[in-house]
């Protein structure tokens, strides 16, 4: 391979400027480009949120594989996110891979560890509390290439995950690790990832980093301060094996970015749905089929994927699912990492108040709309102004008119509801004169039910009732999915 030179993305994609220079940066320090040996073994992709760190790996792990370099590929990540990292190697990867989420069961997913097929590429995903519960097999399996997804989950050095990745880290010939900042308030947390990633920056002694560059202060000695003098050398050491993408940086992205985070109901919650659209259709075949009764009848199963639902002609509502809550308590935690504010926007009340719980919980300062909120003035002001307000919370109905929350260049939308003003308004409060970013969009979409319906519905600027009551008279059930 002549000196310096990187072959071509191996991805079903026209990558952006920065994904290709992010490519060859991991490229390079991979040896991929005849250095020998490799200037790192470990690779660091800081890259923001929407700026494309999973295709990004994806491609530089291909290159490896087609380089004869690697074999085998083990991706942790939170649980909350192993099923993208499947969606995207199907749309992106351009080379022959074999792919298993590990799911299950402790022996399930050792199981479907040692069956994934050996055709091209063979990728294992799994959480990170399954990793560390699992060492000893993932150990035995002998990962060439192990990618750390939303790494600051490994930012406290003596917790059991991160015991794990640093020992498996050890064993594997090249590493990756993705976040969107290494740094947020506590520059000392580099030194676990870093560790895993390659411990000839910062060393294996979490003590003597410390003591090189802080000082212990405060009652008791425990808060960390950099010492006079040294932050220039720990951010040299830190970029030299990393590469840093903010969408502010990425000139080349587009103006909007919309990601569907597809997740799992629990079994239990999965079952209640099941009957709520066979009851659904029931229902439907009694009564009038008019786009009022098909929207009520819907309107019960959007309230199930969202995690609440009134039973026993109750109007109170019961908890009957968390999967929604846990996806967004990981990108909240992302959003926190990265330093940057975030805008969740739902449909139902009770939907609003579990995630301001969730929010108090982690003691994360935020501001909220719904329909009860008087003083909107106010709560949009604390968003936009207060550096210590890093979550806006809104109603969609309520919180899509009239408001400006461009401190926020993401929004998720845990639930929705089926109006397309509602939605296009909503979207606008961030992707609007004042923003100086490119925007972007999460759905957190419940694999196999009317969000899916929904969802499309508005993206293709549908109309849903029309399209539920064709699916009817056609002979189908229109609640559920293909």
């Amino acid at each position: 391979m002549e000196q310096n030179m990187v072959k071509r993305m191996p991805v079903k994609a026209h990558p952006y400027d920065h994904q290709q220079r992010a490519y060859e940066f991991a490229c390079r320090q991979f040896g991929l480009t005849g250095r020998n040996p490799p200037p790192s073994r470990g690779v660091a992709l800081l890259m923001e949120m929407g700026t494309g760190k999973t295709l990004t790996t994806i491609a530089v792990a291909g290159r490896l594989f087609l380089d004869q370099k690697i074999e085998r590929m083990l991706i942790v990540a939170p649980l909350s996110i192993l099923g993208v990292w499947q969606e995207e190697f199907q749309k992106f990867a351009d080379y022959p891979y074999s792919l298993a989420v590990l799911n299950g069961t402790g022996s399930r997913k050792s199981e479907n560890l040692r069956q994934i097929s050996t055709n091209g590429l063979i990728v294992g995903v799994i959480n990170y509390e399954s990793a560390w519960r699992l060492e000893d097999e993932l150990a035995a399996w002998n990962a060439d290439l192990i990618v750390c997804d939303e790494g600051h989950k490994i930012k406290t050095h003596n917790i059991a995950a991160s015991k794990c990745m640093h020992r498996l880290g050890a064993k594997s010939r090249y590493r990756m690790l993705l976040t969107g900042t290494i740094i947020t308030n506590k520059a000392i947390d580099i030194f676990s990832p870093y560790k895993f990633l390659n411990p000839t920056v910062f060393g294996n002694s979490f003590y003597a980093f410390r003591n090189r560059y802080f000082d212990m202060t405060g009652y008791g000695l425990h808060v960390p301060v950099m010492k006079t003098g040294m932050a220039k050398e720990l951010t040299r050491r830190i970029h030299s094996i990393a590469f840093r993408a903010t969408k502010a940086e990425c000139l080349d992205l587009p103006e909007t970015t919309e990601i569907v985070r597809t997740l799992e109901l629990e079994s239990q919650a999965q079952g209640m749905y099941r009957e709520l659209v066979r009851d659904s259709f029931i229902s439907l075949k009694d009564g009038e089929v008019s786009a009022a009764n098909v929207l009520t009848r819907l309107l019960r199963l959007s309230q199930l994927t969202g995690g609440f639902l009134c039973q026993d002609d109750s109007d109170r509502p019961v908890s009957v699912s968390d999967a929604k809550l846990k996806a967004l308590s990981d990108i909240v935690d992302s959003a926190a990492e990265d330093d940057r504010k975030l805008v969740i926007i739902a449909r139902f009340l009770p939907e609003i108040d579990a995630i301001r719980r969730m929010l108090e919980k982690k003691r994360i300062g935020y501001s909220a709309i719904s329909g009860e909120i008087r003083d909107r003035d106010e709560q949009v002001r604390r968003f936009q102004t207060d550096p210590d307000v890093t979550v806006f919370v809104g109603q969609i109905a309520t919180a899509g008119l009239g408001i400006t929350l461009t401190a926020a260049d993401t929004m998720v939308f845990y639930s929705l509801d089926y109006s397309m003003s509602n939605f296009e308004q909503a979207k606008a409060r961030i992707h609007r004169v004042g923003q100086r970013n490119p925007c972007t969009y999460l759905y957190l979409v419940a694999a196999g039910t009317v969000d899916e319906k929904v969802l499309q519905a508005l993206r293709d600027k549908a109309d849903l009732a029309r399209i539920l009551i064709d699916e009817y008279r056609a002979g189908r059930n229109p609640f559920q999915t293909d």
